[in-house]
C-alpha cells in the first residue's frame, strides 16, 4: 500500500517538476479603457486566481505554460470567459469589460463537474447568477418555478419541496430532482436545505443526469454554489421587512486570514413571519415560523495546486403550523388561507450539513476528494393533526428523543479529471461515489373519539406505535469524456454503474386505553432487505457553426432509487413491500446561440422522455404514511425556449417558456380491493406550460457614484395541472404579477417589492385525498442592502 501511494505521488509530482512555470499577467479595463480595480481573474479548473489592483493589473505566479480558459468578473460588469495562451513569450492579456446594463454575462458553470461556459454544454441548462437571484428576489428553491422552463416546485407548508422538471416529479423521499449545494448531494428530503442566501450561482440541469450525478437525478439537477472567500474582503448586510410579519435579516463576510493561504467565510440569515393562514378552531395565526441558517467556510491553499476546504451549513427551523391544509380544494378556495384544525403543534426541524473537499490541480490530472456528513432531526413537540379537521380523529406523535427521527448520511466521492493545462482534444472525468444512510423512525398514530368518521375500521381511544430502523448503502463508478473529432464537432460519451442495498426492520405495538396488546406485538415484527443496480449511459454530439452558435443532440438515462415501503401503519396487517428503481430515458435536440455582440442569447430544445416502472405514491391519511409502488409507464414530450437580451442600454429582458405533455401510457392502482385503470391520465405537479417574462430598466443618474433607478416587472403564467393521479384535483391556468423598484447608490440598495400583486388564489399543493394548500397571497415589503 505504501509503495502504491509512493508511485502515485511520484507520478503526480514528476509532471510538476519538469513543467515550465511562468508568470501570467494582464490588465482589465472598461469600455473607455479605464482600469478596473477589484476585478477577479480565475483560470478555470485550477486554484490559480488574482484580483486587479488600482491600475487594473494582475499577476499570477508559477503558472505552467499551456492553453487555459479564464473567467473575469467585476461588480457592475458582464462577466467574460475567453481562451488564453500562457507562456514565456506570450503577450500580456488585456480584457475589456462592458457594463452589465448593456451586455449579457458569459456564464461559467460546473454542470459537468468541470468549469466551462454554459453555452458550450450539449444539453439544456439554466443558470441564475447572484445578481439574478437578487433581482428575482429568490428566498427559497421553490421560487425558481417557471423562471426555468418546465420546472414547478411547491410544498404543503413544511418546507420539503416537491419539484417537477419536464413532467418527472418527486413522489417520495427519494426525489426525482437531485439538489446539490457546493457539490454536496442533499441526499433526501430529510437533509434538504431549501433556503437561499449568500448564493454565487444556481445551475438547473434539465433531463436525466444519471451519468455524473447518479441516483435521483432522473428529471435533472439543481446545483447551488455559494460564495467562497478569497484575498479580497467582501460581504453584505441585508434587511427585509414585509406584511404578514415578514422579516429576513442576513449578513456575510469573506476574507483572507493569511493572504494567499488561509481564507474564512461566514454568512448567516434569520427569517420569520406570522404566517399567511388563520386557524378558525383557535382563532389565531396558524403557520407562524422562524428559521436560522448559517454557512461557514475555511479554505487552506497549501500550494498553488493543492487546496483544502471545510464547509459547514446548518438550518434551524421552527414552524407553529407545518401543514396549513384545508380539508378539500373546494374549502381552500371558498375560504382562502383559513384552516380548522384542533391539534396544533410546533415543528422542530434541525438540519446539519458538513463537507471536507481536497482539490489538487496538477499538470497530469486533477483530483478531488469530497467527504460529507448530513443529519436531520425532525419532530413535532405535541401531537399533530392527522386528519386536518376540527374533529377528534387522528393525531400523530413522534417526539421520542433524539435517537429517533434523526436521519444521518455519510458520503464519499473521489473524482479524477483531465488537467486544465492541456491542448489535448480529449477532456475526461472519472470517479467513484459511496454512501451510508441511517434512518431510525418512531411514530405513533392515535385514534380519537371521532376516528370512525375518518376510517370506519378505526377503534377509538387506541393507537399504534411503529418503530422502524432503516439503513442504505451504495457505491457507484462513473466516467465521461468529450473528444473533439474535428475543429467544430465534439462527441461526449459517459457511463455510470450504481449499486444499492437497503434493509428495514419494523416493530409495531397496539395500545388500547394505554395497555399494550402482546399478541399484536408478536405479529408486528418484520424485516426486509432489497438490492438493485443501475447502469446510466450518455451520448451526445454537438456542432459549432460559429463560436456563438451550437447545435446538439443528446441521449441520457437516469434512475430513481428503489426501496422498501410499509403498506399500512399496522405492520401486523401487511409485510414490507420492496419497490423497484424507476428508470427514465431522455432524447433531446437543441441549439444555443448568441447574437448582437453578446446582447442577445437564444436557447431552444425539444425532448422526448420515457419512464418505466414509475414509482407512484399514495398517502394513507388515516395511517399518515405514504405507500410507494411501481405502477405505471409515463411518457413526456415538449419544447423549451429561453431568451435573454439587452436591446438598449439599461433594458434587460428575460423570457422562458416550456411546454410539457406528460401522460401515463399505463397506470393501474388498487382501490377498495379492485384495480382502477388510469391509462391516459396526466402526470401530477406538472403544468401544461410554464412562462415567465421579466423586464427590468436601470437608469443611471450619476455614473461616478453609481446612482441608479431600477424598475422591474415579472409576469408568470402556468397552464392547467393536476395533483392526484385520478385527475380529479385540478388547478386551471393562472397568472402571477411581481414587481420590484428602488434606487441604488454605490454599494447601497433600497428596493420595494411585491409578490402576487394580482392576488391570484390558486392551488399550489394538494394530497390525493384532498387536503389542499394555496399559493402565497399578495405580499409586499422593502429590502435594504449594503455590499462591501
Amino acid at each position: 500500500m505504501k509503495k502504491s501511494l509512493l508511485y502515485v505521488y511520484l507520478f503526480l509530482t514528476s509532471a510538476v517538476a519538469f513543467a515550465q512555470n511562468v508568470s501570467f499577467s494582464g490588465k482589465i479595463t472598461d469600455a473607455e479603457s479605464r482600469p478596473l480595480e477589484g476585478a477577479t481573474v480565475h483560470l478555470l479548473n485550477t486554484n490559480f486566481g488574482a484580483v486587479t489592483d488600482a491600475s487594473g493589473n494582475f499577476t499570477i505566479a508559477n503558472v505552467p505554460a499551456s492553453k487555459y480558459s479564464i473567467a473575469v468578473t467585476a461588480v457592475g460588469y458582464a462577466s467574460v470567459q475567453t481562451e488564453v495562451q500562457v507562456g514565456s513569450d506570450a503577450p500580456a492579456l488585456t480584457v475589456t469589460m462592458t457594463e452589465s446594463v448593456t451586455q449579457l454575462d458569459d456564464v461559467v458553470v460546473t454542470a459537468q463537474k468541470t468549469e466551462e461556459s454554459l453555452q458550450k454544454i450539449p444539453f439544456s441548462i439554466s443558470a441564475l447568477s447572484a445578481r439574478k437571484v437578487n433581482e428575482y428576489r429568490l428566498w427559497n428553491i421553490k421560487d425558481i418555478t417557471a423562471i426555468v422552463p418546465n420546472l414547478y416546485s411547491s410544498n404543503p407548508g413544511d418546507n420539503r419541496n416537491v419539484t417537477s422538471i419536464r413532467g418527472i416529479t418527486s413522489t417520495s423521499y427519494d426525489p426525482a430532482v437531485a439538489t446539490y449545494i457546493d457539490g454536496v448531494n442533499q441526499f433526501s428530503l430529510d437533509t434538504y436545505i431549501a433556503q437561499l442566501f449568500d448564493v454565487e450561482r444556481i445551475e438547473i440541469l434539465r433531463g436525466p443526469q444519471g451519468t455524473l450525478y447518479g441516483r435521483n437525478a432522473m428529471a435533472g439537477v439543481i446545483n447551488i454554489i455559494t460564495k467562497e472567500p478569497g484575498n479580497t474582503t467582501r460581504g453584505f448586510v441585508e434587511a427585509n421587512i414585509g406584511n404578514y410579519g415578514q422579516q429576513r435579516y442576513g449578513f456575510g463576510v469573506r476574507t483572507a486570514l493569511i493572504k494567499d493561504k488561509l481564507f474564512l467565510g461566514v454568512a448567516g440569515m434569520y427569517d420569520r413571519n406570522n404566517g399567511f393562514y388563520k386557524n378558525d378552531f383557535y382563532q389565531n395565526d396558524f403557520d407562524k415560523k422562524h428559521n436560522v441558517t448559517g454557512n461557514y467556510y475555511l479554505k487552506y491553499l497549501a500550494t498553488s495546486k493543492l487546496a483544502f476546504t471545510l464547509n459547514v451549513k446548518q438550518s434551524i427551523n421552527r414552524n407553529n403550523g407545518a401543514f396549513p391544509l384545508a380539508g378539500s380544494p373546494q374549502d381552500a378556495l371558498a375560504n382562502p388561507y383559513r384552516v380548522n384544525q384542533n391539534a396544533t403543534t410546533t415543528l422542530v426541524d434541525n438540519i446539519f450539513n458538513s463537507s471536507l473537499a481536497v482539490n489538487y490541480a496538477g499538470n497530469a490530472l486533477n483530483f478531488t476528494s469530497l467527504s460529507t456528513y448530513q443529519s436531520n432531526y425532525r419532530i413535532y413537540k405535541e401531537p399533530i393533526d392527522g386528519d386536518f379537521s376540527p374533529i377528534d380523529g387522528v393525531t400523530i406523535i413522534n417526539d421520542y428523543g433524539k435517537d429517533w427521527n434523526n436521519v444521518k448520511v455519510y458520503t464519499q466521492e473521489f473524482k479524477l479529471s483531465s488537467p486544465a493545462a492541456t491542448s489535448s482534444p480529449l477532456k475526461w472525468t472519472a470517479g467513484a461515489y459511496l454512501f451510508h444512510q441511517d434512518n431510525p423512525v418512531k411514530q405513533a398514530t392515535h385514534f380519537g373519539e371521532d376516528a370512525a368518521f375518518i376510517d370506519e375500521n378505526a377503534v377509538p381511544h387506541t393507537y399504534i406505535l411503529n418503530t422502524s430502523t432503516g439503513t442504505s448503502n451504495g457505491l457507484a463508478f462513473y466516467g465521461q469524456a468529450t473528444y473533439t473529432l474535428v475543429e467544430k464537432l465534439d462527441i461526449t460519451a459517459g457511463i455510470r454503474y450504481d449499486y444499492e442495498h437497503k434493509k428495514q426492520q419494523v416493530h409495531g405495538q397496539f395500545f388500547a386505553d394505554g395497555v399494550p396488546d402482546a399478541i399484536f406485538e408478536t405479529k408486528a415484527d418484520t424485516t426486509a432487505t432489497t438490492s438493485f443496480s443501475a447502469v446510466s449511459p450518455k451520448l451526445s454530439l454537438s456542432y459549432r457553426f460559429t463560436d456563438n452558435n451550437t447545435l446538439y443532440i443528446t441521449g441520457t438515462r437516469g434512475f430513481r432509487a428503489g426501496g422498501l415501503t410499509q403498506l399500512s401503519s399496522d405492520p401486523s396487517q401487511a409485510p414490507l413491500y420492496a419497490y423497484k428503481p424507476e428508470y427514465s430515458f431522455n432524447g433531446e435536440l437543441g441549439t444555443k446561440n448568441s447574437f448582437l455582440d453578446g446582447r442577445l442569447q437564444l436557447n431552444a430544445a425539444i425532448y422526448y422522455i420515457t419512464v418505466n416502472d414509475a414509482q407512484v405514491p399514495t398517502l394513507i391519511a388515516t395511517d399518515a404514511i405514504t405507500v410507494t409502488r411501481n405502477a405505471g409507464k409515463l411518457t413526456s414530450k415538449g419544447a423549451e425556449v429561453e431568451v435573454q437580451a439587452t436591446p438598449i442600454k439599461g433594458l434587460q429582458v428575460d423570457y422562458s417558456f416550456g411546454l410539457t405533455d406528460a401522460t401515463y401510457k399505463n397506470l393501474r392502482l388498487p382501490n377498495d380491493n379492485a384495480e382502477v385503470n388510469y391509462d391516459g391520465n396526466r402526470q401530477i405537479f406538472t403544468p401544461r406550460h410554464t412562462s415567465m417574462l421579466a423586464l427590468q430598466y436601470t437608469y443611471t443618474f450619476n455614473a461616478e457614484n453609481n446612482l441608479r433607478l431600477i424598475l422591474r416587472g415579472e409576469w408568470m403564467n402556468l397552464g392547467d395541472q393536476y395533483f392526484d393521479l385520478a385527475n380529479q384535483i385540478k388547478q386551471s391556468g393562472y397568472s402571477i404579477l411581481n414587481a420590484r423598484a428602488g434606487v441604488a447608490f454605490r454599494q447601497f440598495e433600497l428596493m420595494f417589492w411585491g409578490r402576487n400583486l394580482n392576488d391570484a388564489k390558486y392551488i399550489a399543493y394538494a394530497y390525493d385525498f384532498g387536503a389542499t394548500n394555496l399559493g402565497n397571497p399578495k405580499n409586499y415589503g422593502a429590502t435594504v442592502r449594503w455590499n462591501f
